[in-house]
């Protein structure tokens, strides 16, 4: 299981990259704005999960800021991992 996080985290963490590299250095056509508007998606989606997951859980477990950033980057996959190491 915790390969295969690692693996997500890791895929996820690319998709990332290429959102980010088409800000800076964008792709011909509509490819650009197909990307942009899935940067913003996905960043909402994720940081709705983070609030979620803060308000769920904020006073039971005592995450760090990192972890909760990395709900914001990684969405279910670091939630996951959250669980795993807090409710086990």
């Amino acid at each position: 299981m915790k390969a295969l996080l690692l693996i997500a985290k890791l895929a996820l963490g690319f998709v990332w990259f290429v959102l980010f590299a088409n800000v800076f250095y964008p792709f011909p056509g509509n490819a650009a704005i197909t990307l942009y508007i899935l940067a913003a998606f996905l960043f909402m989606m994720h940081g709705l999960q983070m609030l979620m997951f803060i308000g769920a859980y904020g006073e039971k477990i005592n995450a760090s800021r990192w972890e909760k950033f990395s709900i914001l980057a990684f969405g279910v996959f670091a939630m996951l991992d959250l669980r795993r190491k807090y409710m086990q």
